[in-house]
Protein backbone atom coordinates (compact mmCIF):
# COMPACT_ATOMS: atom_id res chain seq x y z
CA UNK A 1 0.00 0.00 0.00
CA UNK A 2 1.21 3.51 -0.84
CA UNK A 3 0.22 6.39 1.44
CA UNK A 4 0.88 9.91 0.15
CA UNK A 5 1.10 12.73 2.70
CA UNK A 6 1.28 15.94 0.68
CA UNK A 7 2.08 19.25 2.35
CA UNK A 8 1.07 18.40 5.92
CA UNK A 9 2.74 17.05 9.11
CA UNK A 10 0.16 14.37 9.97
CA UNK A 11 1.88 11.29 8.60
CA UNK A 12 1.72 9.53 11.98
CA UNK A 13 -2.04 9.96 12.11
CA UNK A 14 -2.79 8.93 8.53
CA UNK A 15 -0.57 5.87 8.87
CA UNK A 16 -2.43 4.77 12.00
CA UNK A 17 -5.76 5.27 10.26
CA UNK A 18 -4.58 3.38 7.18
CA UNK A 19 -3.65 0.46 9.42
CA UNK A 20 -7.24 0.30 10.71
CA UNK A 21 -8.54 -0.36 7.19
CA UNK A 22 -5.54 -2.38 5.92
CA UNK A 23 -3.95 -3.96 9.01
CA UNK A 24 -1.83 -6.50 7.12
CA UNK A 25 -0.59 -4.28 4.30
CA UNK A 26 2.97 -3.00 4.31
CA UNK A 27 2.61 0.78 4.14
CA UNK A 28 5.02 2.80 2.01
CA UNK A 29 5.00 6.54 2.81
CA UNK A 30 5.54 9.13 0.06
CA UNK A 31 5.31 12.92 -0.03
CA UNK A 32 3.95 13.16 -3.57
CA UNK A 33 1.97 11.06 -6.03
CA UNK A 34 4.07 8.37 -7.77
CA UNK A 35 4.33 8.47 -11.52
CA UNK A 36 3.00 5.77 -13.79
CA UNK A 37 0.88 2.80 -12.87
CA UNK A 38 1.31 2.29 -9.12
CA UNK A 39 -1.08 -0.71 -8.88
CA UNK A 40 -2.50 -2.12 -5.63
CA UNK A 41 -3.79 0.35 -3.04
CA UNK A 42 -2.93 4.03 -2.92
CA UNK A 43 -4.32 6.72 -0.63
CA UNK A 44 -3.53 10.39 -1.25
CA UNK A 45 -3.90 12.98 1.53
CA UNK A 46 -3.15 16.64 0.96
CA UNK A 47 -3.74 20.14 2.31
CA UNK A 48 -3.52 23.25 0.12
CA UNK A 49 -4.62 26.72 1.27
CA UNK A 50 -7.16 25.36 3.71
CA UNK A 51 -8.51 22.77 1.27
CA UNK A 52 -8.27 19.15 2.38
CA UNK A 53 -8.36 16.24 -0.03
CA UNK A 54 -8.28 12.48 0.46
CA UNK A 55 -8.40 10.16 -2.56
CA UNK A 56 -8.42 6.37 -2.27
CA UNK A 57 -7.47 4.29 -5.31
CA UNK A 58 -8.49 0.66 -4.75
CA UNK A 59 -8.96 -1.99 -7.43
CA UNK A 60 -8.79 0.67 -10.13
CA UNK A 61 -11.56 2.78 -8.57
CA UNK A 62 -11.15 6.26 -7.14
CA UNK A 63 -13.03 7.61 -4.13
CA UNK A 64 -12.35 11.26 -3.29
CA UNK A 65 -13.51 13.43 -0.41
CA UNK A 66 -12.91 17.20 -0.10
CA UNK A 67 -13.28 19.57 2.82
CA UNK A 68 -12.71 23.29 3.40
CA UNK A 69 -11.38 24.18 6.83
CA UNK A 70 -13.61 26.44 8.91
CA UNK A 71 -12.35 29.13 11.29
CA UNK A 72 -10.93 27.51 14.45
CA UNK A 73 -11.37 23.97 13.12
CA UNK A 74 -8.75 21.43 14.18
CA UNK A 75 -6.80 20.66 11.00
CA UNK A 76 -5.52 17.26 12.10
CA UNK A 77 -8.94 16.04 13.22
CA UNK A 78 -10.59 17.35 10.05
CA UNK A 79 -8.09 15.50 7.87
CA UNK A 80 -8.53 12.34 9.93
CA UNK A 81 -12.32 12.44 9.60
CA UNK A 82 -12.02 13.04 5.88
CA UNK A 83 -9.60 10.12 5.60
CA UNK A 84 -12.00 7.87 7.48
CA UNK A 85 -14.94 8.94 5.31
CA UNK A 86 -13.08 8.31 2.07
CA UNK A 87 -11.76 4.91 3.13
CA UNK A 88 -15.10 3.87 4.59
CA UNK A 89 -16.85 4.74 1.31
CA UNK A 90 -14.18 2.99 -0.75
CA UNK A 91 -14.12 -0.24 1.28
CA UNK A 92 -17.64 -0.39 2.68
CA UNK A 93 -16.17 -0.79 6.17
CA UNK A 94 -16.84 1.22 9.32
CA UNK A 95 -15.43 0.89 12.81
CA UNK A 96 -17.08 1.59 16.18
CA UNK A 97 -14.06 3.48 17.53
CA UNK A 98 -14.07 5.83 14.53
CA UNK A 99 -10.76 7.63 14.16
CA UNK A 100 -9.69 7.10 17.77
CA UNK A 101 -6.52 5.04 17.85
CA UNK A 102 -3.96 4.51 20.59
CA UNK A 103 -3.43 2.04 23.42
CA UNK A 104 -5.06 3.94 26.31
CA UNK A 105 -8.53 5.27 25.39
CA UNK A 106 -9.65 5.64 29.03
CA UNK A 107 -6.62 7.75 29.87
CA UNK A 108 -7.30 9.93 26.81
CA UNK A 109 -10.95 10.33 27.80
CA UNK A 110 -9.99 11.35 31.33
CA UNK A 111 -7.63 14.00 29.94
CA UNK A 112 -10.50 15.39 27.84
CA UNK A 113 -12.78 15.52 30.90
CA UNK A 114 -10.16 17.47 32.86
CA UNK A 115 -9.82 19.99 30.03
CA UNK A 116 -13.43 20.30 28.87
CA UNK A 117 -15.80 18.67 31.34
CA UNK A 118 -17.84 15.52 30.80
CA UNK A 119 -20.44 16.88 28.36
CA UNK A 120 -17.93 18.45 25.99
CA UNK A 121 -15.56 15.47 26.27
CA UNK A 122 -18.41 13.17 25.20
CA UNK A 123 -19.25 15.39 22.24
CA UNK A 124 -15.57 15.55 21.23
CA UNK A 125 -15.48 11.76 20.99
CA UNK A 126 -18.85 11.52 19.24
CA UNK A 127 -18.42 14.26 16.66
CA UNK A 128 -14.69 14.88 16.64
CA UNK A 129 -13.50 11.25 16.71
CA UNK A 130 -16.64 9.50 15.39
CA UNK A 131 -16.76 7.09 18.33
CA UNK A 132 -20.00 5.09 18.43
CA UNK A 133 -22.39 5.38 21.37
CA UNK A 134 -21.87 1.79 22.51
CA UNK A 135 -18.10 2.22 22.82
CA UNK A 136 -18.44 5.65 24.39
CA UNK A 137 -20.63 4.28 27.18
CA UNK A 138 -18.20 1.42 27.79
CA UNK A 139 -15.29 3.87 27.82
CA UNK A 140 -16.98 6.16 30.33
CA UNK A 141 -17.64 3.26 32.71
CA UNK A 142 -14.05 2.03 32.44
CA UNK A 143 -12.69 5.54 33.01
CA UNK A 144 -14.82 5.97 36.13
CA UNK A 145 -13.54 2.71 37.60
CA UNK A 146 -9.94 3.50 36.67
CA UNK A 147 -10.12 6.88 38.40
CA UNK A 148 -11.16 5.18 41.64
CA UNK A 149 -8.24 2.75 41.44
CA UNK A 150 -5.69 5.40 40.45
CA UNK A 151 -6.60 7.37 43.58
CA UNK A 152 -4.93 4.61 45.63
CA UNK A 153 -1.51 5.57 44.27
CA UNK A 154 0.69 8.15 45.97
CA UNK A 155 3.65 10.20 44.74
CA UNK A 156 6.25 7.68 45.88
CA UNK A 157 4.33 4.58 44.73
CA UNK A 158 5.72 2.01 42.32
CA UNK A 159 4.92 -1.45 40.99
CA UNK A 160 7.26 -4.33 40.23
CA UNK A 161 7.03 -6.37 37.04
CA UNK A 162 8.94 -9.66 36.75
CA UNK A 163 9.27 -11.12 33.24
CA UNK A 164 9.32 -14.89 32.67
CA UNK A 165 9.43 -15.13 28.85
CA UNK A 166 8.94 -18.89 28.57
CA UNK A 167 5.93 -21.02 27.60
CA UNK A 168 5.28 -24.74 27.14
CA UNK A 169 4.73 -24.06 23.42
CA UNK A 170 4.25 -20.94 21.33
CA UNK A 171 0.62 -20.12 20.48
CA UNK A 172 0.07 -19.41 16.79
CA UNK A 173 -1.39 -15.93 17.47
CA UNK A 174 1.46 -14.88 19.78
CA UNK A 175 3.93 -12.10 18.95
CA UNK A 176 5.34 -11.65 22.46
CA UNK A 177 8.92 -12.37 23.45
CA UNK A 178 8.16 -15.91 24.54
CA UNK A 179 10.22 -19.05 24.05
CA UNK A 180 9.00 -22.62 24.15
CA UNK A 181 10.42 -24.60 27.02
CA UNK A 182 11.48 -27.28 24.55
CA UNK A 183 14.06 -24.90 23.06
CA UNK A 184 14.90 -22.75 26.08
CA UNK A 185 15.22 -25.33 28.87
CA UNK A 186 19.07 -25.09 29.04
CA UNK A 187 18.78 -21.36 29.82
CA UNK A 188 16.33 -21.58 32.69
CA UNK A 189 18.59 -22.12 35.71
CA UNK A 190 21.03 -19.39 34.72
CA UNK A 191 18.16 -17.05 33.83
CA UNK A 192 16.54 -17.52 37.24
CA UNK A 193 19.88 -17.00 39.01
CA UNK A 194 20.55 -13.70 37.22
CA UNK A 195 16.96 -12.55 37.64
CA UNK A 196 17.36 -12.94 41.41
CA UNK A 197 20.42 -10.69 41.22
CA UNK A 198 18.52 -8.09 39.20
CA UNK A 199 15.70 -8.17 41.73
CA UNK A 200 18.20 -7.55 44.55
CA UNK A 201 19.80 -4.63 42.72
CA UNK A 202 16.44 -3.09 41.81
CA UNK A 203 15.22 -3.37 45.39
CA UNK A 204 18.31 -1.52 46.65
CA UNK A 205 17.55 1.36 44.30
CA UNK A 206 13.88 1.46 45.34
CA UNK A 207 14.85 1.56 49.02
CA UNK A 208 17.40 4.30 48.49
CA UNK A 209 14.74 6.46 46.84
CA UNK A 210 12.10 5.79 49.48
CA UNK A 211 9.68 4.26 46.99
CA UNK A 212 6.54 2.46 48.18
CA UNK A 213 5.69 -0.90 46.56
CA UNK A 214 1.99 -1.21 45.70
CA UNK A 215 1.74 -4.25 43.39
CA UNK A 216 3.90 -7.13 42.15
CA UNK A 217 3.13 -8.81 38.83
CA UNK A 218 4.86 -11.88 37.36
CA UNK A 219 4.08 -12.01 33.63
CA UNK A 220 5.45 -13.57 30.50
CA UNK A 221 5.27 -15.87 28.74
CA UNK A 222 3.90 -18.15 31.40
CA UNK A 223 5.65 -17.86 34.78
CA UNK A 224 4.38 -21.28 35.88
CA UNK A 225 6.40 -22.81 33.07
CA UNK A 226 9.15 -22.69 35.71
CA UNK A 227 9.45 -25.57 38.16
CA UNK A 228 8.19 -25.21 41.72
CA UNK A 229 11.77 -24.83 43.09
CA UNK A 230 12.55 -22.13 40.50
CA UNK A 231 9.36 -20.25 41.36
CA UNK A 232 10.18 -20.54 45.05
CA UNK A 233 13.64 -19.11 44.46
CA UNK A 234 12.26 -16.06 42.64
CA UNK A 235 9.44 -15.44 45.11
CA UNK A 236 11.94 -15.67 47.96
CA UNK A 237 14.16 -13.10 46.19
CA UNK A 238 11.20 -10.70 46.05
CA UNK A 239 10.29 -11.30 49.70
CA UNK A 240 13.89 -11.00 50.91
CA UNK A 241 14.78 -7.80 49.04
CA UNK A 242 11.61 -5.70 48.78
CA UNK A 243 9.58 -4.11 51.55
CA UNK A 244 6.18 -5.78 51.11
CA UNK A 245 4.51 -4.08 54.08
CA UNK A 246 2.56 -1.70 51.81
CA UNK A 247 1.77 -4.29 49.13
CA UNK A 248 -1.83 -4.20 47.91
CA UNK A 249 -1.68 -7.00 45.33
CA UNK A 250 0.56 -9.91 44.28
CA UNK A 251 -0.10 -11.56 40.91
CA UNK A 252 1.57 -14.50 39.17
CA UNK A 253 0.22 -15.50 35.77
CA UNK A 254 -0.46 -19.23 35.47
CA UNK A 255 -2.09 -18.74 32.11
CA UNK A 256 -1.43 -22.10 30.53
CA UNK A 257 -3.48 -24.78 32.34
CA UNK A 258 -0.92 -27.41 31.33
CA UNK A 259 1.64 -25.73 33.62
CA UNK A 260 -0.51 -25.71 36.76
CA UNK A 261 0.29 -28.24 39.50
CA UNK A 262 -0.62 -28.43 43.17
CA UNK A 263 3.06 -28.07 44.11
CA UNK A 264 3.41 -24.81 42.19
CA UNK A 265 0.15 -23.40 43.54
CA UNK A 266 1.23 -24.22 47.08
CA UNK A 267 4.49 -22.33 46.52
CA UNK A 268 2.49 -19.30 45.35
CA UNK A 269 0.18 -19.57 48.35
CA UNK A 270 3.09 -19.86 50.78
CA UNK A 271 4.54 -16.58 49.49
CA UNK A 272 1.17 -14.78 49.79
CA UNK A 273 0.46 -14.52 46.08
CA UNK A 274 -3.22 -13.57 46.01
CA UNK A 275 -4.02 -13.40 42.32
CA UNK A 276 -3.39 -15.79 39.42
CA UNK A 277 -4.63 -16.26 35.88
CA UNK A 278 -5.81 -19.49 34.31
CA UNK A 279 -6.53 -18.74 30.68
CA UNK A 280 -8.46 -21.11 28.47
CA UNK A 281 -8.77 -18.51 25.64
CA UNK A 282 -11.65 -20.74 24.47
CA UNK A 283 -13.58 -23.74 25.75
CA UNK A 284 -13.59 -25.33 22.29
CA UNK A 285 -11.01 -28.14 21.94
CA UNK A 286 -10.90 -27.85 18.14
CA UNK A 287 -10.04 -24.15 18.38
CA UNK A 288 -7.41 -24.85 21.05
CA UNK A 289 -5.74 -27.32 18.67
CA UNK A 290 -5.87 -24.81 15.82
CA UNK A 291 -4.01 -22.15 17.82
CA UNK A 292 -1.32 -24.48 19.16
CA UNK A 293 -2.47 -24.68 22.78
CA UNK A 294 -1.41 -28.14 23.86
CA UNK A 295 -4.13 -28.54 26.44
CA UNK A 296 -7.84 -29.30 26.45
CA UNK A 297 -10.87 -27.76 28.10
CA UNK A 298 -10.73 -30.59 30.63
CA UNK A 299 -7.18 -29.52 31.52
CA UNK A 300 -8.44 -25.96 32.08
CA UNK A 301 -11.24 -27.13 34.37
CA UNK A 302 -8.83 -29.37 36.30
CA UNK A 303 -6.39 -26.50 36.84
CA UNK A 304 -9.20 -24.14 37.83
CA UNK A 305 -10.69 -26.56 40.33
CA UNK A 306 -7.24 -27.22 41.78
CA UNK A 307 -6.60 -23.51 42.29
CA UNK A 308 -10.08 -23.00 43.71
CA UNK A 309 -9.58 -25.83 46.19
CA UNK A 310 -6.73 -23.93 47.85
CA UNK A 311 -9.19 -21.12 48.58
CA UNK A 312 -6.71 -18.25 48.53
CA UNK A 313 -6.60 -16.89 44.97
CA UNK A 314 -8.47 -14.32 42.95
CA UNK A 315 -8.54 -15.99 39.53
CA UNK A 316 -8.55 -14.24 36.17
CA UNK A 317 -9.77 -16.08 33.07
CA UNK A 318 -8.90 -14.83 29.56
CA UNK A 319 -11.02 -15.34 26.45
CA UNK A 320 -10.16 -14.27 22.89
CA UNK A 321 -12.79 -13.26 20.33
CA UNK A 322 -12.34 -14.20 16.64
CA UNK A 323 -9.97 -17.14 17.05
CA UNK A 324 -9.71 -19.27 13.89
CA UNK A 325 -12.45 -21.89 13.69
CA UNK A 326 -14.53 -20.32 16.46
CA UNK A 327 -18.21 -19.70 15.73
CA UNK A 328 -20.63 -17.30 17.41
CA UNK A 329 -22.27 -20.23 19.18
CA UNK A 330 -18.97 -21.67 20.33
CA UNK A 331 -17.73 -18.30 21.60
CA UNK A 332 -20.99 -17.69 23.44
CA UNK A 333 -20.64 -21.09 25.10
CA UNK A 334 -17.09 -20.17 26.15
CA UNK A 335 -18.29 -16.92 27.72
CA UNK A 336 -21.09 -18.67 29.59
CA UNK A 337 -18.73 -21.43 30.73
CA UNK A 338 -16.26 -18.85 32.07
CA UNK A 339 -19.06 -17.05 33.92
CA UNK A 340 -20.28 -20.34 35.41
CA UNK A 341 -16.87 -20.86 37.04
CA UNK A 342 -17.32 -17.55 38.94
CA UNK A 343 -13.78 -16.17 38.57
CA UNK A 344 -13.22 -12.76 40.11
CA UNK A 345 -11.89 -11.46 36.77
CA UNK A 346 -12.71 -12.25 33.14
CA UNK A 347 -10.68 -10.48 30.47
CA UNK A 348 -12.07 -10.42 26.93
CA UNK A 349 -9.43 -9.88 24.25
CA UNK A 350 -9.90 -9.36 20.55
CA UNK A 351 -7.60 -11.44 18.38
CA UNK A 352 -4.59 -9.33 17.43
CA UNK A 353 -2.26 -10.57 14.73
CA UNK A 354 1.09 -8.82 14.86
CA UNK A 355 3.77 -9.36 12.24
CA UNK A 356 5.54 -12.01 14.32
CA UNK A 357 2.45 -14.20 14.74
CA UNK A 358 2.09 -17.37 12.64
CA UNK A 359 -1.65 -16.84 12.12
CA UNK A 360 -0.98 -13.59 10.23
CA UNK A 361 -0.21 -15.72 7.18
CA UNK A 362 -3.54 -17.57 7.39
CA UNK A 363 -5.87 -14.82 6.15
CA UNK A 364 -7.82 -11.98 7.74
CA UNK A 365 -10.48 -12.91 10.32
CA UNK A 366 -14.07 -11.70 9.99
CA UNK A 367 -14.44 -8.19 11.47
CA UNK A 368 -18.21 -8.39 11.82
CA UNK A 369 -17.97 -11.74 13.59
CA UNK A 370 -15.42 -10.32 16.04
CA UNK A 371 -17.67 -7.32 16.76
CA UNK A 372 -20.65 -9.60 17.44
CA UNK A 373 -18.58 -11.74 19.80
CA UNK A 374 -17.26 -8.77 21.76
CA UNK A 375 -20.77 -7.30 21.97
CA UNK A 376 -22.18 -10.58 23.29
CA UNK A 377 -19.44 -10.86 25.93
CA UNK A 378 -20.07 -7.29 27.07
CA UNK A 379 -23.79 -7.93 27.50
CA UNK A 380 -23.41 -11.34 29.18
CA UNK A 381 -20.77 -10.15 31.64
CA UNK A 382 -22.72 -7.03 32.56
CA UNK A 383 -25.87 -9.07 33.17
CA UNK A 384 -23.88 -11.46 35.38
CA UNK A 385 -22.71 -8.67 37.70
CA UNK A 386 -19.24 -8.06 36.28
CA UNK A 387 -18.04 -4.48 35.72
CA UNK A 388 -15.51 -3.24 33.12
CA UNK A 389 -12.57 -1.71 34.98
CA UNK A 390 -9.69 -1.44 32.52
CA UNK A 391 -9.20 -1.35 28.80
CA UNK A 392 -6.48 -1.20 26.20
CA UNK A 393 -6.30 -1.36 22.43
CA UNK A 394 -3.71 -2.75 20.04
CA UNK A 395 -2.88 -2.05 16.43
CA UNK A 396 -3.93 -4.86 14.08
CA UNK A 397 -6.72 -6.05 16.37
CA UNK A 398 -9.51 -7.58 14.31
CA UNK A 399 -12.06 -4.86 13.57
CA UNK A 400 -9.93 -2.34 15.48
CA UNK A 401 -11.69 -3.56 18.62
CA UNK A 402 -10.66 -3.41 22.27
CA UNK A 403 -9.49 -5.64 25.12
CA UNK A 404 -11.46 -5.17 28.33
CA UNK A 405 -10.97 -6.45 31.85
CA UNK A 406 -14.18 -7.28 33.74
CA UNK A 407 -14.39 -8.13 37.43
CA UNK A 408 -16.61 -8.74 40.39
CA UNK A 409 -16.90 -5.28 42.03
CA UNK A 410 -13.99 -4.74 44.40
CA UNK A 411 -11.85 -7.49 42.84
CA UNK A 412 -10.02 -5.43 40.21
CA UNK A 413 -6.43 -6.11 39.19
CA UNK A 414 -4.77 -2.91 40.39
CA UNK A 415 -1.55 -3.52 38.48
CA UNK A 416 -3.43 -3.57 35.16
CA UNK A 417 -4.80 -0.10 35.80
CA UNK A 418 -1.58 1.35 37.21
CA UNK A 419 0.35 0.03 34.23
CA UNK A 420 -2.17 0.95 31.55
CA UNK A 421 -2.81 4.48 32.83
CA UNK A 422 0.90 5.07 33.56
CA UNK A 423 -0.20 6.02 37.08
CA UNK A 424 3.18 5.53 38.70
CA UNK A 425 6.62 4.03 38.08
CA UNK A 426 6.85 0.36 37.11
CA UNK A 427 10.27 -1.20 37.74
CA UNK A 428 10.73 -4.20 35.43
CA UNK A 429 13.12 -7.11 35.83
CA UNK A 430 13.85 -9.91 33.39
CA UNK A 431 14.28 -10.32 29.64
CA UNK A 432 11.94 -8.11 27.64
CA UNK A 433 11.11 -6.03 30.72
CA UNK A 434 10.63 -2.29 30.22
CA UNK A 435 11.02 -0.07 33.27
CA UNK A 436 8.70 2.91 32.93
CA UNK A 437 9.56 5.82 35.21
CA UNK A 438 6.92 8.41 35.96
CA UNK A 439 8.08 11.57 37.68
CA UNK A 440 5.88 12.28 40.73
CA UNK A 441 5.73 16.03 40.08
CA UNK A 442 5.89 16.60 36.33
CA UNK A 443 4.32 13.33 35.07
CA UNK A 444 7.34 12.97 32.78
CA UNK A 445 7.69 9.41 31.44
CA UNK A 446 11.07 7.76 30.75
CA UNK A 447 11.72 4.15 29.76
CA UNK A 448 14.65 1.83 30.42
CA UNK A 449 14.79 -1.30 28.29
CA UNK A 450 16.17 -4.65 29.35
CA UNK A 451 17.60 -6.95 26.71
CA UNK A 452 14.73 -8.52 24.82
CA UNK A 453 15.71 -12.19 24.56
CA UNK A 454 16.86 -14.52 27.37
CA UNK A 455 20.20 -15.29 25.74
CA UNK A 456 20.87 -11.55 25.32
CA UNK A 457 19.82 -10.96 28.91
CA UNK A 458 22.27 -13.58 30.13
CA UNK A 459 25.13 -12.52 27.87
CA UNK A 460 24.82 -8.79 28.55
CA UNK A 461 23.68 -8.93 32.15
CA UNK A 462 26.34 -6.62 33.62
CA UNK A 463 25.74 -3.93 31.03
CA UNK A 464 21.99 -4.25 31.40
CA UNK A 465 22.22 -4.00 35.18
CA UNK A 466 24.21 -0.79 34.82
CA UNK A 467 21.26 0.79 33.00
CA UNK A 468 19.33 0.71 36.27
CA UNK A 469 21.45 3.65 37.48
CA UNK A 470 19.17 5.78 35.29
CA UNK A 471 16.39 5.21 37.83
CA UNK A 472 18.28 7.14 40.49
CA UNK A 473 19.25 9.85 38.00
CA UNK A 474 15.59 10.28 36.99
CA UNK A 475 14.38 10.76 40.56
CA UNK A 476 17.24 12.94 41.77
CA UNK A 477 17.45 15.40 38.88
Amino acid sequence: MILVNDNHPYSYDTENLAEIFFPYEKIEIKSSMPRGDFGGILVYTGIRSGELRVSAYIDGKETTRLHTLQNGENEKLALSRLFYGALSAATGDSYPWGILYGVRPAKFYQSLVLKKGVKEADETLRRGYLVGEEKLELLKTVAKNERRINALSSKNSFSLYVSIPFCPTRCSYCSFVSHSIENAAPLLDEYVELLCKELESTAQIARSLGLRLETVYFGGGTPTTLSAPQLKKLLFAVEKNFDLSSLREYTVEAGRPDTVTREKLEVLRDFSVGRISINPQTFNDDVLAAIGRRHTCTDTLRAYELAQSLGCFDINTDLIAALPGDSPESFEQSVQKAISLSPSNITVHTLCLKTGAFLTSCGMPDKALAADMVRFACGALGQSGYIPYYMYRQGKSVGNLENTGWCVPGRECLYNVFMMDETHTVLACGAGGVTRLRHPESSLIQRIYNYKYPYEYIGGFSEMLARKSKITEFYTK
